[in-house]
């Protein structure tokens, strides 16, 4: 009886991994249409208003930044975190660089500052998640392998064990 429930437990788990891909595949394809149709939208615009002002080239460098994030997590299955705090930083930027210019000079000074600190903290923030990526590794990384090995121990008849994947192999 607990064999069987077992093999219940993997057979719901493993639909319950399917679904949630085919949920994530869906709104990624959802979310990546509305971006392209918002880019294109505003590349409209800016062929109609004649010029491209830089507020409108940093706009399109965020739905850049925001479809090749959408790219990653198709290729990789990943979502990295740098890649929303890049698309921050230029959103940031452009805000520093557009709006800005339109409040007063008291005020400007203080939200200059501030934004400026936060790009700071965001770039610290990048280098602190690579160097500690290099260094300790990601948690996905343990979530695949262990991924792997359960699709590897499914597709094996019951007798035979899963190599260790901690083992280091040496060709001779």
């Amino acid at each position: 009886m607990a064999k069987e429930d077992v093999g219940i437990h993997e057979k719901l788990q493993r639909i319950g991994r399917e679904f949630v891909d085919v949920c994530h595949y869906v709104i990624l394809f959802l979310i990546s249409v509305v971006v392209v149709w918002t880019a294109g939208k505003e590349f409209v615009g800016i062929v109609q208003k004649g010029s491209a002002d830089l507020k409108d080239i940093l706009m399109l460098f965020i739905y850049l930044e925001l479809l090749a994030m959408i790219g990653i997590y198709f290729k990789t299955h990943r979502l990295p975190v740098q890649f929303l705090i890049f698309i921050a930083i230029t959103a940031l930027s452009r805000h520093l660089v557009v709006d800005v210019q339109a409040v007063s000079d008291y005020f400007h000074l203080w939200l200059l500052a501030t934004i400026s600190v936060a790009i700071m903290l965001l770039s610290g923030a990048i280098v602190v998640l690579t160097w500690t990526a290099k260094t300790f590794g990601r948690p996905e990384d343990n979530l695949d392998q262990q991924h792997a090995n359960l699709t590897v121990k499914a597709l094996l008849p019951d007798t035979t064990q899963v190599a260790d994947s901690h083992t280091k192999h040496r060709r001779e």
